[in-house]
């Protein structure tokens, strides 16, 4: 699909496959198979040392996980991926391609609650720093920036605060330091914001959440910028592991070797390989039937989620919104300049009596009639949740507020429901919470 630039709404269906080859099927097939017949004994060894391209063994790659990596690649406008095993994987495996002992990492404050407790408590045990910083400040960034800095990281929209990363900014300091910006994209989606295109060299998805869209599979991606649209310079000197001889991969210079995609080969043969955390093709097959309808979904999300914000900024039963969407929020200039919509997220406070403080928003949850009570977003279904209590409930109460998170927040991943029954359970769940 080179000869045309594709909208998305056609590369959603069609990158990535074509009708197979030896069958004349349409549909994508489910290579379920862990391993692949080599032709040759030479075949195997040109393999295994990276000189020719071809199916080994399912952990590294298999066909049908490469129509999703191709496919949300494309919708990125990236060079290449890797399908992965969920959301924190790619984050995990992302991260460790990039770092290693006594590396800094600049991070935004506020991250969904996995992510912090990754970047401050699991990687510190291999030696690896992370500061923590305010996402609306792209100065903050800058201050935080060290010599051994080599990663910043972030979130598009935070997830649960809905802070909206002014990408162009915070990537001109990465690049100013030297260092690549990773951009974590799940909550608006490759449909409604392209974080490369606006200065991120790497993106992250839980395609757990819009991507797959249904609340069954868990997968993850992970995407890289590569050429002609620029790609990150890995040969600056900070980053040894991209450019000096593998020991655990035959001696192969990533950088020098695969160039615009070196990181993500490296990702694949040196990170993938060993943590193992691969994605099965019956997975990839799901996510993939989800992305299909992407924008059609995440048309109608942004619709609902708008639609509910105004419902709840104008109900004297809530003390706050939160929803970039709204023309009012101090963001959403930003936010308009970025994306195609404001995501299907949403979070409020419910106005509390004397003494009550969350349990106002916890008694709004269990109120609810067909909202389900759970931690996913993403899904066809409206899902709400407390964040305080569930998703950030490891975080002490600075790391909490850090990452936007209030006692009284509640979540609405806003579903694709009619939205006059959406409107409807949210009415009486406020009728039951305040009384």
């Amino acid at each position: 699909m080179a000869d045309r630039r594709f909208h998305p709404e056609t590369l959603a269906i069609h990158a990535g496959q074509i009708p197979d080859a030896a069958t004349g099927a349409r549909a994508l097939p489910i290579y379920q198979t862990t391993s692949f017949v080599f032709d040759s004994a030479d075949h195997a060894a040109s393999l295994f040392n990276l000189q020719t391209f071809g199916n080994v063994y399912s952990r590294l790659s298999n066909p049908t996980v490469a129509a999703l990596e191709e496919r949300v690649a494309a919708l990125e406008g990236g060079r290449a991926a890797v399908a992965v095993a969920s959301g924190m994987a790619a984050e995990a495996l992302a991260l460790m391609t990039i770092l290693q002992a006594g590396d800094h990492v600049v991070a935004a404050g506020a991250l969904y609650g996995g992510s912090v407790t990754m970047l401050a408590v699991n990687l510190a045990k291999f030696g690896i720093a992370t500061t923590f910083v305010d996402a609306t400040r792209p100065e903050a960034f800058a201050a935080a920036m060290r010599p051994n800095t080599r990663a910043v990281f972030a979130e598009t929209l935070g997830n649960p605060s809905l802070v909206v990363l002014d990408i162009a900014a915070v990537a001109e300091v990465a690049h100013a330091h030297g260092v690549p910006l990773v951009v974590d994209n799940t909550v608006p989606s490759p449909f409604l914001c392209n974080p490369l295109a606006l200065g991120a060299d790497i993106v992250v998805h839980s395609a757990t959440k819009y991507l797959g869209g249904h609340g069954t599979t868990l997968a993850g991606v992970v995407v890289e910028l590569g050429k002609p649209q620029g790609g990150f310079a890995w040969d600056n000197g900070k980053f040894p592991g991209m450019t000096e001889p593998s020991p655990g991969y035959h001696g192969v210079k990533f950088y020098e070797t695969f160039g615009d995609f070196g990181f993500t080969m490296r990702c694949r043969m040196e990170t993938l390989r060993v943590y193992g955390a691969a994605l099965a093709p019956t997975s990839a097959w799901q996510v993939l039937q989800g992305v299909e309808t992407l924008p059609l979904r995440m048309e109608r999300h942004c619709a609902n989620a708008l639609a509910l914000a105004k419902f709840l900024r104008d109900d004297p039963r809530v003390s706050w919104v939160n929803y970039p969407g709204l023309e009012d929020h101090p963001q959403h200039a930003l936010l308009m300049r970025q994306m195609r919509g404001a995501s299907g997220l949403l979070a409020f406070g419910v106005k509390a009596g004397a003494g009550e403080g969350a349990e106002a928003g916890v008694k709004f949850i269990e109120g609810a009639q067909f909202m389900s009570h759970l931690v996913n977003i993403g899904d066809t279904r409206t899902l709400i949740s407390h964040p305080a209590s569930t998703t950030h409930r490891q975080l002490d109460a600075e790391q909490q507020l850090a990452a936007g998170v209030l006692p009284d927040m509640v979540r609405i991943s806003v579903g694709l429901e009619h939205i006059d029954d959406i409107l409807w359970d949210v009415d009486q769940a406020l009728a039951r919470a305040v009384r």
